[in-house]
């Protein structure tokens, strides 16, 4: 497979900086041994879908606008009966973007929509799992400009989880933070 004449920026800035900055910092012998970014998911959770199943369309045309890629409805595992909830209906949709889909989506993400988040004061830097991983919850799906406001029937929030190859959360907030995620200080 021939590679593609142009190659992601944010791919380009984790070669050419975050690998050496992250080799200095944690004393890495060789490049291979520094943590990468594995696979970013984008999931979006839609609630009211139980009521009105109609949500779910809007939901998956919204998500692969922000991708580039169709993704998977997630359905119920159990019924809970408070929520008029049963098992096996879609409550939500995600999508596991990797190689060239998910630089191109982290460059988006990073330059484009979170500055446009009303009163952005930087992302938390609490929010990593303990082995390295780090989610991102969004409150409106508008802040993407592929959104059209417009078209949005409901304003839906999203998780972004950056899956790496790190071990610990401070390796993994290095890689971010090398990579531009604007941390709260």
């Amino acid at each position: 497979m021939a590679e593609a004449a142009s190659t992601p920026r944010f791919r380009d800035k984790y070669k050419q900086e975050a690998i050496p900055a992250l080799m200095k910092r944690f004393g890495y012998k060789n490049p291979m041994e520094v943590p990468r970014l594995r696979s970013i998911v984008v999931n979006m959770g839609v609630g009211e879908a139980a009521s009105n199943p109609k949500l779910i369309d809007g939901a998956v045309t919204e998500v692969t606008a922000i991708t580039g890629q169709k993704p998977v409805v997630t359905k119920a595992k159990k019924s809970i009966a408070t929520f008029k909830l049963r098992e096996g209906m879609p409550i939500g949709v995600k999508v596991t973007l990797r190689r060239e889909r998910m630089w191109e989506f982290m460059d988006r993400l990073i330059t484009l929509s979170l500055p446009r988040v009303r009163d952005f004061r930087g992302t938390s830097p609490r929010a990593f799992d303990g082995s390295g991983n780090y989610t991102l919850g969004l409150r409106e799906q508008i802040i993407f400009p592929e959104i059209e406001f417009d078209k949005v029937e409901k304003i839906k929030g999203m998780n972004i989880t950056f899956v790496t190859t790190a071990k610990t959360d401070e390796e993994a907030k290095a890689l971010l933070g090398s990579l531009g995620m604007p941390f709260r200080s």
